[in-house]
């Protein structure tokens, strides 16, 4: 699924907080020289990270029609002009934030989400909007794009230019020339911030990181349901091979009548087959229910098909009538007068 935004060959880090001056200072000192870097294609600051922006905010919001009791609850975020081309996010209307507009300290963008929730009328761009006591306009609507992780919904969203808490940095790199632009970005922070580790991550890991669980509870998944058709293989061959023992001379005989082996091999397998199909009735509904559950947790989700069971049941029943068939196969290719001798 499409997060709304690029996040390839981009790698972050927070500037240390030494009062808000030095920080500021020390994080405009190194956007510079990285822009001036020819590894470097792109860097942006944010007082959050795109993949996770956390806090919320209501109470100070204001606009034109906006209802007495109504107070809802927004993530607010505070963006640089050229977030937007390193990440490549889509304004559906209106333009991005500019250095050269001084009113855009008061101005604000909003997601599509937001402005569906507080019922701006049409067009959106260019009515007054108040928040956190400074009174602008909203200047842009951006497409929406998942702030967390598929787990929550995408809420509504005011992004607003204030540069002096801007203390996350996102460098964009040229695909071949990472490990340069790491080394540059390491380099400046060495000549601000000496006695400071240079802790960086990128994007890509991060993101991963927020389905860490997810992708844990697929391995488990996968590893108990492989040990559990093992042991059920294991138990259908123990049986084939005990029933053929006991038909022996029932299969010798009907050799002796005629019977081919697939008509032997499908007697042995048709009781077998009954069983599995039982399972499979009994299994899907459970199965369904207990993956239902387990999809609740995420905000957006697939609906699980009919074709998925069947597919599951199929390969069931395949399974099991390629374990019945090779012990019935042997069973039916041995000699009938072995099996018919008296003893």
């Amino acid at each position: 699924m499409d997060p709304g935004y690029q996040r390839a060959n981009v790698f972050s880090f927070m500037i240390p907080y030494v009062g808000l001056a030095k920080s500021s200072d020390a994080s405009q000192f190194i956007k510079t020289r990285l822009r001036e870097t020819s590894s470097v294609a792109g860097v942006a600051s944010a007082d959050q990270n795109i993949i996770n922006v956390f806090g919320f905010h209501r109470g100070s919001l204001k606009w034109e029609g906006k209802p007495d009791d109504f107070s809802p609850e927004i993530t607010p975020w505070s963006v640089e002009p050229e977030l937007q081309s390193v990440f490549d996010l889509k304004l559906v209307s209106g333009r991005w934030f500019r250095r050269d507009m001084k009113l855009d300290s008061a101005n604000v963008i909003l997601n599509e989400t937001a402005v569906r929730k507080f019922g701006l009328k049409k067009p959106v761009v260019g009515q007054w909007f108040e928040f956190q006591g400074r009174r602008g306009q909203v200047i842009g609507v951006v497409q929406d794009f998942h702030f967390h992780s598929l787990h929550q919904p995408i809420g509504p969203m005011v992004l607003y230019s204030e540069p002096n808490f801007q203390l996350r940095l996102f460098v964009k790199t040229n695909a071949k020339n990472t490990p340069r632009a790491v080394a540059e970005a390491e380099n400046l922070w060495k000549s601000r911030f000496p006695d400071v580790p240079f802790e960086y991550s990128f994007l890509d890991d991060g993101f991963d990181q927020l389905y860490k669980a997810d992708r844990n509870a697929g391995r488990l998944f996968n590893i108990f349901s492989g040990i559990a058709i093992l042991i059920s293989c294991l138990g259908l061959f123990g049986l084939a091979t005990f029933t053929a023992e006991q038909r022996t001379k029932e299969i010798g005989v009907r050799k002796v009548l005629g019977a081919s082996v697939a008509s032997i091999v499908t007697l042995l397998s048709k009781d077998f087959l009954k069983l599995v199909l039982i399972a499979i009735v009994i299994a899907s509904p459970i199965a369904w229910y207990a993956m239902n559950e387990w999809l609740a947790d995420f905000a957006y989700k697939i609906d699980i098909s009919w074709w998925v069971f069947a597919l599951a049941g199929g390969m069931a029943v395949g399974i099991a009538l390629l374990t019945v068939s090779l012990q019935s196969a042997r069973a039916a290719m041995n000699n009938p007068v072995d099996s018919l001798r008296s003893e």
